[in-house]
């Protein structure tokens, strides 16, 4: 690796680790050793050791007993949730939904509450590691724009829902802003936009083979909730006389444009199917166990090639848009779900985080790994606390122990939005504010329809 040309470098980061994530064994770990940066990119990855040798006057950030390794990808989510952390806790998911969420988005969500949840999760991933999300949620127009002030890379995907919604009145109507948002943001580079069709039973199969049809057109990313619960396998087979996962496969949703969210619902042969047609897997162990769901059964998927991703979902379901949790719990999940203690080790958990997790959202070839080439979206991770001391595998201390109050500094395309701590393009009190009023008015509003009896 060492012996690649440089294509002058401007600056460089140097670790006690450097965590490649790398296929190649030999150069996942590498110990004192640098990343040079050329503007937005990688340069490449050389010893410590030939820094002051080969490029005396280069700028050298210091990083010492830290580990450095490419940013977390939060591979599902709907980030302007986090402003009903809380709200709906202690339920089964068709109650949550029914009874909790959807009443409230009706009331409140507008664009001015996506623009201002999305800030709060978005300041709240940057501190923990995370330099790309996928956010499926109305109004996606309000949550590209926080995303571009924020400097973050983010996949936001168009909500297509059958019944109206505050953003949409129709499928054919969000599908039409959904293209004008991709010509909007085709040329951004931190900014992609997809489909969300929320799932099988809240579209016809007639929407969902529209929704195939132009996202080939497009080349567009297809995101979908599927095979969450028991129950909507359940209403599948009732209401259409097959299962969900039959259903897209008959409207010709089964790409490798095509990213499952979920999944914790197969049966025999659904691995091998999910691998022949490329599709992915986004797995979100901590929502899936609070909402009792299921679990994915991920040792399977792996063995059998298909691609697989974690996210948060949103902090309505989960509580916290930490993937540090979600690497730990993913790890000790799959073991079990496996009967295998040797099922999914640390580097495998983390890979699906980092690099897997581009992979499944299409942007494999661009962000995920440290490698020559690459955008430089690197975190930097404090492993002197007592908790991560001593250090034998940083890998396996980064994913059993790790937390994100290790998070020290962040870059996304090379920039820093995370500086020692310290958030760089945002304002985290205002954030907060903004966040806590809207806190003020749901339960005001709470207060008032309890008083009058509705």
């Amino acid at each position: 690796m060492s012996d690649r040309p440089i294509p002058n470098p401007d600056r460089a980061l140097a670790a006690r680790w450097i965590i490649t994530m790398q296929d190649d064994a030999s150069e996942a770990v590498l110990t004192d050793h640098a990343v040079l940066l050329e503007r937005d990119r990688i340069a490449a990855v050389v010893p410590q050791s030939s820094l002051a040798q080969t490029w005396p006057e280069l700028p050298c950030h210091q990083l010492g007993e830290q580990a450095l390794l490419p940013g977390l990808v939060n591979g599902h989510g709907h980030a302007a949730m986090t402003l009903m952390r809380g709200f709906a806790d202690d339920m089964a998911l068709e109650s949550w939904l029914h009874e909790r969420i959807w009443p409230l988005e009706a009331r409140w969500v507008d664009a001015r509450f996506v623009a201002e949840g999305s800030e709060l999760a978005i300041a709240e991933m940057i501190a923990g590691g995370i330099t790309t999300y996928s956010d499926m949620y109305f109004f996606p127009e309000a949550g590209a724009a926080a995303a571009r002030r924020c400097g973050m890379r983010a996949q936001l995907l168009a909500p297509l829902i059958k019944f109206p919604t505050a953003w949409a009145d129709s499928v054919e109507s969000g599908l039409h802003k959904a293209i004008e948002l991709v010509d909007e943001f085709r040329a951004d580079p931190r900014i992609t936009i997809g489909f969300g069709p929320h799932s099988t039973y809240t579209l016809e199969p007639k929407h969902l083979e529209r929704i195939a049809v132009l996202a080939e057109q497009i080349d567009v990313p297809v995101q979908i909730h599927l095979h969450e619960t028991a129950a909507e396998i359940a209403e599948g087979r009732r209401e259409h006389g097959e299962r969900p996962i039959d259903a897209i496969r008959r409207a010709g949703l089964f790409t490798p444009r095509l990213q499952t969210v979920h999944m914790t619902q197969l049966e025999a042969g659904d691995a091998e199917r999910l691998a022949e047609h490329d599709v992915s897997v986004i797995h979100c162990p901590q929502s899936n166990l609070k909402l009792a769901s299921g679990i994915c059964p991920v040792a399977e998927l792996r063995a059998a090639g298909v691609r697989i991703g974690i996210g948060t979902d949103g902090a309505a379901s989960n509580n916290a848009l930490s993937m540090f949790r979600e690497l730990h719990v993913a790890a000790l999940v799959g073991k079990v779900a496996a009967a295998d203690a040797t099922a999914l080790p640390a580097l495998e958990v983390l890979r699906m985080a980092t690099l897997g997790g581009a992979e499944a959202l299409g942007m494999g070839d661009v962000i995920g790994s440290i490698e020559p080439g690459k955008q430089a979206d690197l975190i930097a991770l404090d492993m002197t606390s007592p908790a991560c001391t001593p250090v034998f595998n940083p890998v396996s201390q980064i994913v059993y122990t790790g937390t994100e109050a290790t998070v020290t500094n962040v870059w996304v395309a090379g920039e820093t939005l995370l500086d020692n701590g310290l958030h760089t393009r945002m304002d985290i009190g205002e954030v907060r504010e903004r966040a806590l009023r809207w806190r003020d008015r749901m339960l005001a509003a709470l207060d008032q329809g309890r008083t009058l009896g509705t």
